[in-house]
């Protein structure tokens, strides 16, 4: 079936009706890839704004809200990073390159503006694609995009053997509290992940925001003292109440050590003291997301009963 009247509208700022839309596109997508088409900071985007400079971009068909595209132009040096979703019902109807089409103009637009270096083509675009699904590898493709970066999802058992936790000597470990260890941890957190493309950059009120979450839990929030200086974190979560569409699961979500204290144990100390508590918590499986280039810490992940179960992508322009 054709559809008339297609169109893309950009827009800086959503009304609540759109961000409602947006979502429930979001959720019927979830339900039927089986799993989340945006990520974690696109989602907090959507509910609270915060993105100085992101643009939105929902896609029209005969006035049905038929896809929506997130183009995050923040990063100068990587170039902007940008998500798309269409609804299950308009795929393979060329509504993906549609949408895509109109994220690539903006971005190179972006680009002219500020003066920015630019591929052949004229854009520097880098898009994450998760679950790695083959509609969106055959979008890619038919666009020019290069596959540049993978992060794995890891899982394991919570029914199997969990090691005891071995903090290194001298190390005390507490719970976050919250107005207390903000910025310590976002000091640790910008060191131990100094050279992360995403992580590394957090600020205060991107922890705020996480703070405000309905599954932020501040006795799931280890932090490791060596005297009165943080030493290392590790953050759980729980999660899939929420439209992620699977069972309550735990996730190892950020564990970081300081530079100073690499090389003690204390990453694999938190990792388990965080595995144990999930397991309290009777979770039956727990997740993970690391780089593939990431070998050290896939090892270590592995050496604790994970697996690959799932791998997210990343494409970006052929130069």
């Amino acid at each position: 079936m054709r559809i008339m009247n297609a169109h893309v509208v950009i827009r800086e700022q959503l009304s609540d009706d759109e961000v409602t839309s947006v979502l429930s596109l979001v959720a019927e997508a979830t339900e039927s890839d089986g799993v989340r088409p945006l990520n974690e900071h696109v989602m907090l985007h959507l509910r609270y704004g915060g993105d100085t400079g992101a643009k939105s971009f929902l896609l029209y068909a005969d006035e049905s809200l038929a896809g929506f595209a997130h183009l995050d132009p923040t990063d100068p040096v990587a170039g902007p990073s940008g998500e798309l979703v269409i609804t299950p019902a308009y795929r393979r109807r060329g509504f993906g390159r549609r949408l895509l089409d109109a994220v690539l103009t903006e971005s190179i637009r972006n680009a002219a503006e500020k003066d920015l270096p630019a591929f052949p083509g004229g854009g520097r675009l880098r898009l994450w694609a998760h679950g790695d699904h083959p509609g969106a590898s055959r979008l890619a493709a038919s666009a020019g995009f290069a596959r540049v970066r993978s992060l794995w999802q890891m899982r394991r058992s919570l029914f199997a053997p969990l090691p005891s936790a071995v903090v290194p000597e001298g190390v005390q470990v507490r719970t976050f509290a919250p107005g207390q260890d903000e910025a310590a941890w976002i000091a640790v957190n910008g060191r131990a992940f100094a050279h992360h493309p995403e992580q590394g950059a957090w600020t205060l009120d991107d922890l705020d925001q996480r703070e405000k979450e309905p599954w932020f839990d501040p006795s799931g929030f280890f932090l490791a003292f060596r005297e009165s200086r943080l030493a290392g974190f590790h953050w759980t979560k729980v999660h899939g109440a929420d439209g992620h569409g699977h069972d309550a699961i735990g996730e190892v979500y950020v564990v970081g050590v300081d530079p100073s204290e690499q090389g003690t144990g204390l990453g694999k100390a938190l990792t388990l003291a965080g595995l144990a508590h999930l397991r309290a918590r009777g979770l039956s499986q727990v997740m993970l997301y690391v780089d593939e280039e990431n070998q050290a810490a896939i090892r270590l992940y592995e050496s604790l009963g994970f697996s690959r179960w799932d791998t997210d992508v990343m494409y970006a322009e052929r130069a």
